[in-house]
């Protein structure tokens, strides 16, 4: 039976809307009533958060685990309805976004020099503890898209103010200062340097100075692409970060650092990284998927199969069918594969597939806001005259290459 990329659309919105734009998330297991019994050591949090997160059945509801609201999976829903009401005009769509971002201005982490946003939770990492509410800037820099892409749209002031807001609270973080550019700090918190971060930062200063001027946001976003270009692997790829612990290459930080390079160039209009971009996309199309359309988590391994690595690998390979005549359709494949094998028939996206089963959690953010804006890039492109401007990729069919 064909897949309806349409009905798909419409099912997971109204599972969102029916969950009132609340669910679980990755990381939430340190809400847990057992974290008490971690006695505040990072390691047994992390141990308690990881047995919540990586465990193939539910077990969230058993530990006190319960849905909560997500400013980036509002920003995802808001993205995707602006995205659906490009397409067809239905004022619904507009009327949802602004609700959304409306809620998002609400929302903003208070006591910053400008708009951000982060977790509603306490989460640890290798790196540390990241209190609830700590502004981050993967956070706040997808959101701000979402701003950006409203004012387009509209034209109206309000959403570009906030945008610029958001680039005034990116100015205010650590840099790590190289002789080769600069990398923004995914937190304000103390200087963490990781490439998705650093570039989602940079196109977000790169597309509102497009719109409002302002030498501060050009020049600290040319400094960001620069620390991210010039340590791209001579096989196009990226390290997550460069620190020994952050060295891995996997599917959906390589999308991130992609699009927001592409965002950063039509921007600015320099060319100098487009060979970055060009290389970087060459390898992201070359390793990371299958024939059917299957995404890989790791550019050497195939499972976990996540439902983040599909929704951005739709999202990427939209955003690049302007520049590669086979972009539109390894999007619907992914797509496709992603409708037929992941989606329940309630209306949501599990969370992963394992080589003998299938973690079915209903993550907000992590599922149903990333593929609903990933879905409407698609229909929109789809709803677009083919592209007069194809660059001169010269990019292998999909799968025909591994690493």
């Amino acid at each position: 039976m064909p897949v309806s990329i349409k009905s798909s659309l419409e099912a997971v919105q109204a599972w969102v809307e029916r969950h009132n734009y609340k669910g679980y998330d990755p990381g939430d297991g340190l809400t847990s009533f057992l974290r008490p019994l971690t006695f505040g050591n990072l390691f047994a949090e992390r141990l308690l958060q990881q047995a919540i997160w990586k465990s193939p059945v539910n077990v969230r509801p058993l530990v006190g685990v319960v849905p909560l609201d997500s400013t980036k999976g509002r920003g995802f829903m808001a993205w995707g309805h602006a995205l659906l009401h490009a397409a067809g005009g239905d004022r619904s769509h507009r009327e949802k976004a602004v609700a959304c971002l409306e809620w998002l201005d609400r929302a903003r982490e208070p006591g910053y020099p400008g708009h951000c946003w982060g977790n509603h939770f306490d989460f640890t990492t290798r790196g540390g503890r990241m209190k609830a509410h700590t502004p981050t800037i993967v956070w706040s820099g997808l959101i701000g898209q979402a701003f950006l892409e409203a004012y387009e749209q509209w034209g109206e002031s309000r959403f570009l103010d906030i945008a610029e807001s958001i680039c005034r609270w990116i100015l205010s973080l650590p840099r790590e200062q190289t002789t080769t550019g600069s990398c923004l700090s995914y937190t304000g918190e103390s200087q963490l340097s990781v490439h998705n971060s650093n570039l989602l930062g940079a196109a977000m200063l790169a597309r509102t100075a497009r719109h409002r001027p302002n030498v501060a946001f050009r020049a600290a976003a040319r400094a960001a692409v620069e620390y991210s270009c010039l340590r791209q692997r001579p096989d196009g790829s990226w390290w997550y970060g460069e620190d020994p612990k952050y060295h891995w290459i996997d599917n959906f930080h390589t999308g991130y650092n992609l699009d927001s390079l592409k965002r950063y160039v039509a921007a600015t209009g320099e060319t100098e990284f487009q060979e970055h971009v060009t290389k970087g996309y060459r390898y992201f199309k070359d390793v990371f998927f299958e024939d059917t359309g299957r995404p890989r988590y790791y550019h050497d391994r195939t499972y976990p199969i996540d439902i983040q690595c599909a929704a951005q690998a739709i999202d990427t390979f939209a955003f690049f069918s302007d520049e590669d005549p086979d972009a539109l359709e390894l999007a619907r494949k992914v797509a496709e594969w992603t409708i037929s094998n992941l989606q329940d028939r309630t209306g949501y996206f599990y969370y992963r597939e394992y080589p003998l089963l299938k973690a079915r959690t209903p993550y907000f953010h992590w599922g149903q806001g990333t593929m609903f804006k990933a879905l409407a890039h698609l229909n929109l492109r789809l709803a677009l005259p083919p592209s007069h401007a194809i660059s001169n990729l010269s990019v292998p069919a999909l799968g025909t290459c591994r690493s």
